[in-house]
């Protein structure tokens, strides 16, 4: 990581604000799409040697970049907050609700909608199959690295934002393989479920204990921060990493057929815009102050787009359409979220004490 950057993250941010890096979170990942790309295309043996390092169909590469962005993450995830689930219960029930009742199943349908009836003419049936299960890992995977960022940038609640984390986690072991096979067998796409749930155990069960491991050997919350601000670079790094790696994987097919990646973003953008309206106007009628209506609505919207890569990789194949979609699902992610994040702030007097 160059040494700006590292200054950027490591720089204390004041109290509700943001730091360096987050501020420019934009410029990074494209910076790291576009060296995917050129090295993609520069070296494609070395990229073809590392995607050949799987064991069980799980890319080795991915599988350590992806452990080192999430577990910073995860270990900040207190599991004792679930026992504050009924402090102002509604932007919990609105979180919940959009994650796993609602967004899976909007997705699936825009998904179905798109590729096999609008853009039908234009894809063959076997790869509109994969790009539909693509988008189905991402609508099935809701939020959980990066919404401690957008719960940052409009200056949320982080205890309520910790609770949701937290109690989404939970809900995510049990219930994100059963949802992603329900609609994967919805839309007649083979479903092994050996490597579906060896995906959920290293993706999700994994880093959870290991962060909640790590946060009952540090004991007090302030020795979990500074713990947390110490490898932090470690998770950025591995965002970062991951984003070049996976555009080096996929580097030829987006720059021979940004047809592709266009449609693909289509219902993907229609779903993160439609998404993020459901639940903020669904906080503004409950009269939810903006804290935490804010951080709620942005919650159900950005996707755990680490667990949906590297599910996709491990059930098609790493240069699947599957991957390729939710690939693009990382491109779409950021400045999609940054402009929700700026629409949320421009609205904050719609909300009761703002």
């Amino acid at each position: 990581m160059p040494s700006a950057m590292r200054e950027a993250v490591a720089r204390p941010r004041p109290a509700g604000g943001i730091g360096g890096f987050e501020k420019w979170l934009s410029l990074w990942v494209a910076l790291s799409i576009a060296a995917g790309l050129l090295l993609g295309r520069a070296f494609p043996g070395l990229f073809a040697t590392l995607a050949g390092w799987e064991v069980a169909r799980v890319n080795l590469p991915v599988a350590v970049l992806i452990w080192a962005m999430v577990y910073p993450m995860m270990v900040a995830v207190d599991f004792a907050a679930v026992r504050r689930i009924g402090e102002r219960p509604k932007g919990l029930v609105i979180t919940l609700a959009v994650n796993w009742l609602i967004k899976p199943f909007t997705m699936a349908g825009l998904a179905v909608l798109f590729f096999e009836g609008l853009f039908a003419g234009w894809i063959q049936p076997a790869d509109a199959q994969q790009y539909i299960a693509g988008l189905i890992l991402l609508g099935a995977a809701p939020c959980t690295a990066m919404v401690f960022v957008w719960s940052q940038l409009t200056r949320g609640d982080a205890t309520y934002t910790l609770v949701q984390v937290s109690v989404n986690d939970l809900i995510m072991i049990v219930a994100f393989a059963p949802i992603v096979a329900l609609l994967l067998g919805v839309t007649d796409i083979a479903v092994p479920w050996n490597t579906l749930l060896l995906s959920v155990g290293l993706y999700v069960v994994i880093p959870l204990a290991a962060g909640w491991l790590t946060r009952r050997r540090l004991g007090s919350d302030a020795a979990v921060r500074a713990f947390t601000h110490r490898i932090k670079p470690a998770s950025i790094l591995g965002l970062l990493l991951t984003v070049v790696l996976l555009f080096g994987f996929q580097g030829q097919v987006i720059l021979e057929q940004p047809l592709v990646i266009a449609l693909i973003a289509v219902p993907l953008l229609l779903q993160s815009y439609g998404i993020f309206w459901l639940g903020y106007l669904w906080a503004r009628l409950w009269r939810i102050p903006f804290d935490v209506a804010a951080p709620c609505a942005l919650i159900g919207t950005s996707n755990f787009f680490e667990l949906a890569v590297a599910v996709a990789i491990s059930l098609f194949g790493l240069q699947s359409g599957a991957a390729l979609a939710t690939v693009v699902g990382v491109l779409v992610e950021v400045p999609v979220m940054l402009s929700l994040v700026a629409l949320a702030n421009r609205t904050r007097h719609w909300f009761p004490g703002s």
